[in-house]
C-alpha cells in the first residue's frame, strides 16, 4: 500500500505544471492544441510587452499571432475567450484582424520556463494568455487581456445571447443607459452575471437579489469600482480596480452606474 502511494506521489511530481489544452472553435470546426504543439509551430516568435496588464511590468513571451490560429475569421465576427478561473470576455474580430497598429498574440507558457506568479496572490497566468503589442493604437482595454485561457470560440453579441441583461429597445440610441450597457459588457460582464445571465463565474450577480446601487451610495460605489480594496480589504480578492481615466473614464463610470440603476428596476429572476 505504501509503495503504491509513493508511486502515485512520484507521478504527481512528474506531471507538467499545466495540463490544460486550448480549444479553438472556428468555421473549420473544433481544434485542440497543447502548449507543446503550439510552441513547436514555425510561426512562434519572441515578443516583448513593455507594460503587461496582468504582471504589471515588462514581460517577454513566446507567442503566435492570434489571427494565424483563426482561419476564416471575418471582421463581423465576435470571439469569446473563456478562462479556467471563470473569467469570460467577448472581443470583436476587428481588433484581432487589425493590421494598422495593435496586434493580438497568444502567449504560450513553456513548462520548462514557467512564468512568475501573478501579483496580488492571484495565481498563475498560463498556459495561454492573450497579450497585445501597441494596444493603445486600437484602444484595447485591460479586460481584453484574458489569461488562463481554455477556450476561444465565435459568439453572438451579448443582447442576443442574454436578453435579460439588455435595456429596453424603446430607449433612445443616445441614452446614457444604453451606453452604460456597452461599458458594462466591457468592464463587468467579464467576471459577473446580471439577472442570472452571462458566461462569467468569478463574481456574484450584479442584480439578483440586489444591485450594488441598492446598498451602496453613489460615492461608495464609485470608490469601490476604482479600488475594491478601498471599501473592504481582502487579500484574496480577485477584482481588479479601474483606477485611472485611461482604464475607465468618469463619463463611462457615470454611464455604467446609470445602467445598473436602471436594471435594478428591471429584475428578472433566473
Amino acid at each position: 500500500m505504501l509503495r503504491r502511494f509513493l508511486s502515485l506521489l512520484a507521478l504527481c511530481f512528474m506531471l507538467p505544471l499545466h495540463a490544460t489544452d486550448l480549444s479553438i472553435d472556428t468555421n473549420l470546426g473544433l481544434h485542440r492544441w497543447t502548449a507543446a504543439q503550439l510552441l513547436a509551430r514555425p510561426d512562434v516568435k519572441n515578443i516583448s510587452i513593455p507594460s503587461d496588464v496582468a504582471f504589471r511590468r515588462s514581460m517577454q513571451y513566446r507567442a503566435i499571432p492570434l489571427r494565424a490560429l483563426l482561419p476564416e475569421l471575418k471582421h463581423s465576427d465576435r470571439l469569446q475567450f473563456v478562462s479556467s478561473d471563470g473569467f469570460s470576455v467577448d472581443i470583436p474580430a476587428d481588433a484581432i484582424l487589425n493590421q494598422a497598429g495593435a496586434e493580438a498574440w497568444l502567449a504560450i507558457e513553456d513548462s520548462r520556463q514557467p512564468w512568475p506568479a501573478l501579483p496580488g496572490n492571484k495565481g498563475d497566468a498560463g498556459p495561454f494568455y492573450l497579450v497585445w503589442t501597441h494596444p493603445a493604437d486600437a484602444n484595447i482595454s485591460v479586460e481584453q487581456w484574458p489569461y488562463q485561457i481554455v477556450r476561444i470560440q465565435r459568439t453572438q453579441d451579448a443582447a442576443t445571447r442574454f436578453p435579460a441583461t439588455a435595456p429596453a429597445a424603446s430607449l433612445p440610441v443616445s441614452s446614457p443607459i444604453r451606453y452604460g450597457y456597452t461599458v458594462f459588457q466591457r468592464t463587468c460582464f467579464t467576471c459577473h452575471t446580471l439577472n442570472g445571465e452571462g458566461d462569467a463565474q468569478m463574481g456574484p450577480d450584479l442584480n439578483i437579489p440586489h444591485s450594488p446601487t441598492e446598498y451602496l451610495s453613489d460615492d461608495m460605489l464609485r470608490a469601490f469600482i476604482r479600488n475594491p480594496q478601498s471599501l473592504r480589504r481582502w487579500p484574496e480578492g480577485k477584482m481588479f480596480g479601474f483606477p485611472t481615466q485611461a482604464s475607465l473614464s468618469d463619463a463611462d463610470l457615470s454611464a455604467l452606474l446609470a445602467y445598473l440603476r436602471y436594471m435594478a428596476q428591471h429584475k428578472v429572476s433566473p
